[in-house]
């Protein structure tokens, strides 16, 4: 395991989701899970697959470019090199992933145990002063920045809110969008109001640009 791939450890629990679209709420629960302290970099993504797909290359960037499926695919791959049971099995196509919840490899988070690990025991909508904890536009010149040049939050995690959007596993609403997959945390091109903790973003899964990226989480108590 490298530093890129420190886990935080965080028990199980529940969270109220909310969706400003559609004004509804529930409460998601999960068991206890890891999730990384940072978001995947260049350097760890080329490290598992041999690709740079982001367009400015540096190591501690965030890997950005980086589509649902190839996140999914990066997780399978980045479990077997570490001896792990991959969590997601792709049947036919891309887009129809089945995620083996008994498996201790990596996979993305779900976006309760996301916003859940941002929080970070608090309620407000973000664990500190903004222009102390996230890149965003007002203070990102616009461009991407390493992980971890921010204040983390209480559980350390760094960069949930600004840098780049992440991954979540889950369909944003079937419904009405199809198989659009969650983004959570803003990014360094957006304005405040979209780096808070409860913010839902969606996307389809092929989606590729250069503020998207994501973080790892794995199941553990199996």
């Amino acid at each position: 395991m490298t530093a890129d791939l420190a886990m935080i450890s965080i028990a199980a629990g529940h969270v109220t989701l909310t969706d400003r679209r559609t004004r509804r709420r529930w409460v998601a629960e999960f068991g206890a899970y890891d999730i990384a302290a940072v978001q995947v970099t260049q350097e760890l993504y080329a490290a598992v697959t041999g690709c740079w797909p982001s367009t400015i290359h540096d190591r501690r960037l965030p890997v950005v470019n980086v589509s649902w499926p190839e996140a999914v695919r990066f997780c399978n791959a980045a479990s077997r090199r570490d001896g792990l049971r991959p969590a997601y099995a792709l049947t036919s196509g891309d887009e129809d992933v089945v995620w083996d919840v008994a498996a201790d490899g990596y996979r993305l988070p779900t976006e309760a145990e996301w916003e859940y690990a941002c929080r970070a025991g608090t309620s407000r909508p973000r664990y500190g002063p903004l222009d102390d904890i996230a890149w965003y536009r007002h203070n990102s010149s616009e461009r991407v920045h390493d992980v971890g040049g921010k204040r983390p939050n209480a559980w350390g995690l760094y960069d949930t809110l600004g840098n780049v959007w992440e991954w979540c596993w889950d369909i944003y609403d079937a419904e009405t969008y199809g198989s659009y997959r969650v983004l959570r945390g803003g990014g360094w091109f957006d304005e405040h109001w979209s780096c808070r903790a409860g913010v839902r973003r969606r996307s389809h899964p092929t989606f590729q640009i250069d503020d998207v990226g994501f973080r790892l989480a794995r199941s553990v108590g199996h």
